[in-house]
């Protein structure tokens, strides 16, 4: 096993590094055959690195921001990278980073590629994430991929801030419009509806059917909240558990108007931004171009990237032409592409459209939730309208035959 050994040179210096022993006792004699005096001496626990380790443990966007920033600043002032992981092993306290950070670690001392770690966990680092450090690696500028990245990610995790504020008022609205509701039809519905009904009164078909309805919830409150319970857990984990039940909410979300455009906003600013990031590093764009169509999640923006790529440039299109031919793209794009692609700034061209269209996305997910509240104020208000009006027909009604 290693240990970590801290102890006092012959000058009366500090120096400290691991060590491979058996035991406490074989490290302490380790250290000091290398003319040092040890003054601390302890064991380094490690993580198992097996490849999948990771599956079940969560690395946030944020984790990822913090790594990636925390290496570029590292690097620009001279540290060399083993000793800038071996800090942020030191640093990091959640179990999974550690994990990840020590499996990186071993993989540089077996002489490894540094992208092989981040390689083995798909789920938890994209392509792109993988292929921006690999060509950062073989180019010898880890230090501006890493600066690079850092950005890219806190740009996507400031989106993602800005959609989940923009969307918490109408869930909060929603659930507490629930409540009111179930309390509503649960509880006060079918002590009016027992009024009603067993005080000999005979309320007009209309208000009947409310009653009824509202004395079944009433008597079978408990088996309607599990069956209800049961199937919204049940469709959560067909929706968003299963590939079918993915493609299904995915299909329906692309039918709906104003979703459907912010779901193409979010798939431009996510190419844009994807693609800016693979030229910069030096990708050709060919293998930027596939790569990007693997992490855009818009199957119609996949093709066009993917024909763009195999049937475009590859024939001997331009990369403006090949962008003109799909029509999926505006035409701003398509064109600022093409003009950007004559004087060689492509990748600043599409920084700044994803920039463009981060913007857009913000602004459409106010729109959205603008006309969100509405109809979900007028749907609540539809169902008391009704329960009032049962009332209020039979009240009426008696009131009139005095």
């Amino acid at each position: 096993m290693r240990f970590y050994y801290k102890a006092v040179r012959p000058d009366s210096r500090i120096a400290e590094g691991e060590i491979e022993a058996q035991g406490s006792s074989e490290a302490i004699a380790k250290v000091a055959s290398m003319g040092l005096k040890p003054i601390l001496i302890k064991p380094i626990k490690r993580f198992s690195f097996q490849v999948g380790a990771l599956v079940h443990q969560k690395i946030t966007l944020e984790d990822k921001v913090f790594i990636t920033k925390y290496l570029s600043l590292m690097l620009k002032v001279g540290t060399d990278l083993f000793k800038a992981i071996d800090i942020l092993i030191e640093d990091f306290d959640k179990p999974a980073v550690k994990s990840l950070l020590l499996e990186v670690r071993s993989s540089l001392e077996k002489g490894q590629p540094f992208y092989t770690t981040f390689a083995h966990y798909p789920k938890i680092f994209s392509q792109v994430f993988v292929n921006l450090i690999k060509a950062g690696e073989v180019s010898g500028n880890l230090e501006r991929v890493f600066d690079q990245l850092s950005t890219s990610l806190e740009k996507e995790r400031e989106l993602n801030s800005k959609i989940k504020s923009s969307l918490t008022y109408p869930i909060i609205l929603f659930f507490a419009s629930i409540l009111v509701l179930v309390l509503l039809v649960s509880f006060s519905l079918p002590k009016i509806a027992t009024v009603f009904l067993s005080g000999g009164m005979n309320p007009p078909t209309f208000s009947r059917i409310v009653f009824t309805v509202g004395l079944f919830i009433g008597n079978h409150l408990a088996l309607i909240l599990s069956l209800l319970g049961l199937l919204i857990f049940g469709g959560f984990l067909f929706f968003f558990k299963t590939l079918v039940g993915k493609k299904f909410l995915f299909n329906l979300a692309l039918r709906l108007p104003v979703i459907s455009r912010v779901l193409k906003e979010i798939s431009l600013q996510r190419f844009a931004a994807t693609l800016s990031s693979l030229l910069s590093s030096g990708l050709p764009i060919i293998e930027a171009l596939e790569i990007t169509a693997d992490s855009v999640g818009l199957p119609e923006l996949k093709n066009a990237l993917l024909r763009i790529s195999r049937e475009g440039i590859t024939r001997g299109l331009t990369v403006g032409e090949a962008f003109r031919k799909e029509p999926f793209f505006p035409k701003v794009v398509s064109n600022l592409i093409a003009v950007s692609e004559k004087s060689g700034h492509i990748e600043n061209i599409l920084a700044t459209l994803a920039d463009f269209y981060a913007k857009e996305v913000e602004s459409s997910v106010k729109t959205l939730v603008s006309f969100i509240e509405p109809v979900m104020l007028m749907l609540i208000g539809l169902i008391v309208g009704i329960i009032a009006l049962a009332v209020i027909i039979p009240v009426y009604q008696l009131t009139s035959s005095f």
